[in-house]
């Protein structure tokens, strides 16, 4: 039996993300830990304005959850100490032979290749507790992958990265057969693209080491958005240049050649510590709209609603500041995960539609 991992763009049921809490991600002090909690609650707001929202809190953060978080936004106690939980939680899928079967793929998660900050002995269960919550049939995997270091387009094409799935402090024996094999057992992936590298910050000791999903997306199939870093004072210029000219040559599961978007950086390029990593091509797809990564820049945040809104159209765009996220190694994409609507997919896969339907405050489809 093969899963198939939708597209992001497919009907959801709600969406699934993990309150912080104290430890090496969230900050050193008061301040840096009072803007972690206040971004990852905007994010859980701006989601819950289209489609319903489930948070894992852990236990020491509860009070603190209650009290940041709306009431429409539904609280699941759980252990947390890594709070990305595209990276730590389960990714979902379906049954295309078994319509109604939700599955959730529980890939190993070992804190981005187990450095030496990195404390993920809770965050590991994730994929389990979601997946019992949800009632959805648990796919166990041996490989060690974070939902931000894929992307696909829900017709077979999966993107990943050389320096992620290939890490020999992931899978240290591994290699692209292996990979292609087992994302074609959990996600339905018949064509893998293997994207040569990701933007120069995310190697520094707190990145993934190159996750795919500040770097490229599929907003439709065959079409690709790319990250363009156009300061040539910023070493992701050439790193853009590069990843341009690899996509250029690549094709999707349907042998279609990409139709590349180039989605300009923001104009900042330093930060307190280095050179940014800051990227638009990490927008949250929900129903009906689209949550866009801001970075307190007017024409550059606007530029990039724009482009978001040509395609993804019909949906409305809302830009939420991202700053904080990318402060602490990722953006809007990489903290929460979807769970696609099983009932709605069979009848959505046959006619694929930009704008998936508006579905109602419990998730159900309208009747």
């Amino acid at each position: 039996m093969t899963w198939r991992m939708p597209s992001e763009t497919a009907p959801h049921t709600r969406t699934w993300m993990a309150f912080p809490s104290e430890g090496p991600t969230l900050g050193e002090t008061d301040a840096e830990r009072a803007a972690g909690y206040a971004a990852w609650a905007a994010v859980a707001h701006a989601v819950a304005e289209f489609e319903p929202v489930t948070i894992l809190v852990d236990p020491s953060e509860l009070a603190r959850a209650r009290r940041m978080l709306s009431s429409e936004i539904e609280i699941i106690e759980a252990g947390v100490d890594e709070f990305w939980l595209r990276d730590s939680g389960p990714t979902f899928a379906v049954d295309p032979e078994r319509p109604g079967v939700l599955g959730a793929v529980d890939f190993i998660f070992n804190g981005w290749g187990d450095h030496d900050w990195s404390v993920w002995s809770k965050a590991a269960h994730h994929g389990r507790i979601v997946a019992e919550a949800v009632g959805a049939e648990l796919v166990s995997s041996l490989l060690v992958n974070e939902g931000g270091g894929i992307h696909v387009d829900g017709e077979g094409t999966v993107l990943l990265t050389e320096t992620v799935q290939l890490d020999p402090r992931r899978n240290p024996y591994a290699d692209r057969a292996r990979v292609e094999a087992e994302m074609l057992r959990t996600l339905g992936a018949t064509h893998a693209v293997w994207v040569p590298r990701g933007l120069t910050r995310d190697y520094e000791d707190f990145g993934t080491s190159g996750h795919v999903d500040i770097v490229a997306t599929i907003p439709s199939p065959g079409v690709l958005l790319l990250h363009d870093q156009r300061n040539a004072a910023h070493p992701d210029h050439a790193v853009s240049r590069e990843l341009r000219e690899f996509f250029a040559t690549q094709t999707d599961a349907a042998g279609r050649a990409f139709d590349i978007v180039d989605l300009p950086a923001p104009a900042t390029i330093r930060d307190a510590d280095g050179d940014t990593d800051w990227s638009y091509v990490n927008p949250l797809v929900v129903n009906g709209g689209v949550i866009a990564c801001g970075f307190g820049e007017e024409e550059a945040d606007a530029a990039a609603r724009g482009i978001l809104e040509d395609v993804y159209p019909g949906r409305r765009v809302v830009t939420v500041d991202a700053r904080e996220l990318f402060a602490r190694g990722g953006g809007i994409h990489c903290i929460p995960q979807q769970q696609p609507e099983v009932s709605a997919w069979s009848a959505w896969s046959r006619h694929p539609s930009p704008i998936s339907p508006q579905l109602s405050p419990r998730g159900a489809p309208p009747p």
